[in-house]
């Protein structure tokens, strides 16, 4: 989707998210003996990441590094082939899928399927696996993606209906290859609560192109090629890989330029990448990311919030305007991450249909940059009391070091021209993650990286009324809206729809979008087949050297 304003001496480049057709691969240098299905040796790989693991469990977080280790291991009834340029659905442990009437889609497994622990793999999954998403309904999970999900019914032992409370929904398809979707194993995993991370491992309960073989949470992550998966991704080129997790992005940064480890996924700051971009030993790849970052308000907990003693929802709704008045996108982008972000001025980033500039248009000077003068009208107006004390949190270890200056950039610029006075606190992942749904933070910093490239994907998570962000916001015309553009069928119609709903969002800012990134990674010159392409996940199973 975008490219960054550096220029790297050696990367590899997929251009866009909606379709420019380009493979990534790291073949800077091959050699003879590549990864093969016997793996293990010196074939073996090693991933460096500082992303952390909130759970196994795929009921029970939503976050890309939970999403990362579910997507080796845990088959999904549909997926998206690696080197996608459209991210459109293709059957991974399914058979056959399609509309068999308007409110429901029928799924048929293919035959033989089982669990790296030997229990077959039949309709009966299927149906647990979606049933206790929509149970256990974890404030961190994903089941807010199956809202328009009303049951699962067995037909016989291969084939399953998902009936719909909306009829055409055009994204269901792809919610089945979200985090929502990794098939778990009906006798392994409860109906009614989240399982542990050590028996889900004992258990060895998994149907992807992997299983894990060590665990230890945040630490190392072993895995081995599950000899018996059947689904799109085939046979792993690496049959051993492991992935190792950094506190420190600058001891990462230094075991891939000293041949330590193999490739890094996540985070590298931007510092690093243009420094490594010029390293021959490495190479920098860069993909589509469709990644947004943006500040989240609690509506209950904010200044003038529903649940404040002094609750008044017009004050409340002109300090977030005016904290959009404050903005400065570009000077973020530029000075925190040289550019290898890009300015968001709407909800959609760039690339996808309903794309906008709402932000540029409603705030600020109404060209991107900042206004604390139309910031201090709108207050003032507003009756609220100047400096506005606001509470800000942020995360430093999930988002990459940078997110400490991302934030120190946030603050200073909503405290021009004394309008606000922040007070600016960070928490580590793990707590952070808890404390996000349990109105603990009036204000907060959140990343988002897309389960699939539709721009539903940008709305419904965040702005129907039951939204995995927990910020109490709710607009029932909204709600009419986004469950409306699911079922449109035509895609100018649906794409004004798009535009329509963040016009209203955009006036309310239940979140205030910053910048959009692209996907990257780093790889040492012998690794080959790194893919970063248009479903947004990273995948071991092409990987070889």
């Amino acid at each position: 989707m975008f490219e960054a304003a550096f220029t790297p001496k050696r990367r590899t480049v997929l251009l866009s998210l909606a379709g420019v057709p380009v493979l990534l691969t790291a073949c800077a240098q091959t050699t003879d003996d590549g990864g093969g299905s016997d793996g293990g040796g010196e074939n073996a790989l090693t991933v460096g990441t500082t992303d952390k693991v909130t759970a196994l469990d795929p009921a029970a977080a939503y976050d890309n590094g939970s999403s990362t280790v579910w997507t080796q291991v845990f088959g999904y009834l549909m997926n998206t082939s690696i080197g996608s340029t459209d991210g459109k659905p293709e059957p991974d442990l399914a058979e056959s899928a399609e509309f068999t009437s308007e409110s429901v889609y029928t799924v048929t497994l293919q035959e033989g399927l089982t669990f790296a622990n030997g229990n077959e793999l039949t309709s009966e999954d299927v149906k647990h696996t979606f049933d206790r998403q929509l149970t256990i309904a974890d404030p961190n999970g994903p089941s807010s993606l199956l809202a328009n999900l009303e049951s699962v019914e067995i037909v016989d032992d291969l084939t399953v209906e998902f009936h719909l409370k909306e009829a055409n929904d055009q994204t269901f398809p792809y919610v089945l290859c979200s985090p929502a979707g990794p098939i778990v194993d009906a006798d392994v995993f409860p109906a009614d609560a989240v399982l542990p991370d050590d028996e889900i491992v004992s258990g060895n309960a998994f149907c992807g192109p992997y299983q894990i073989t060590s665990w230890k949470l945040n630490e190392l992550v072993s895995y081995q090629a599950f000899e018996n998966y059947k689904g799109l991704f085939g046979t792993p080129a690496t049959a051993n890989v492991s992935m190792s997790y950094y506190a420190d992005q600058n001891n990462m940064k230094l075991d891939i330029q000293e041949g330590n480890i193999d490739c890094v996924w996540r985070s590298l700051s931007a510092t690093d990448i243009e420094d490594l971009s010029g390293d021959d030993a490495v190479t920098v790849h860069e993909g589509p990311g469709g990644e947004i970052r943006y500040i989240v308000f609690n509506f209950h907990t904010m200044p003038y919030g529903e649940k404040t003693e002094d609750a008044d929802p017009a004050k409340a709704k002109a300090v977030r305007q005016a904290a959009a008045d404050l903005i400065d996108r570009q000077a973020i982008a530029t000075s925190v991450y040289k550019d290898t972000y890009t300015p968001l001025y709407s909800f959609i980033p760039e690339g996808l249909p309903g794309n906008g500039t709402q932000f540029q248009d409603l705030y600020g000077d109404g060209k991107g940059g900042p206004d604390a003068a139309k910031a201090k009208k709108r207050l003032e107006e507003a009756g609220v009391e100047i400096p506005v004390q606001l509470s800000l949190q942020y995360n430093p270890d999930h988002y990459g070091n940078s997110s400490g200056d991302e934030y120190a950039a946030v603050k200073s610029q909503l405290e021009e021209g004394e309008l606000f006075v922040v007070d600016l606190q960070s928490t580590e992942w793990v707590q952070y993650s808890t404390d996000r749904t349990t109105d603990v933070y009036p204000a907060y910093q959140l990343g988002w990286f897309p389960d699939y490239s539709d721009a539903d994907n940008f709305l419904s998570p965040f702005f129907q009324t039951e939204n995995f962000l927990v910020n109490h916001y709710s607009n029932p015309e909204v709600d009419e809206l986004i469950a409306k553009q699911r079922g449109t069928q035509d895609a100018a119609e649906r794409e004004a729809l798009f535009v329509e709903i963040q016009d209203i969002v955009a006036d309310e800012i239940s979140t205030l979008p910053l910048l959009q990134g692209a996907q990257i990674a780093v790889s040492t010159a012998e690794v080959q087949d790194v893919t970063l392409d248009s479903s947004f996940k990273f995948r071991l199973a092409p990987l070889s050297k």
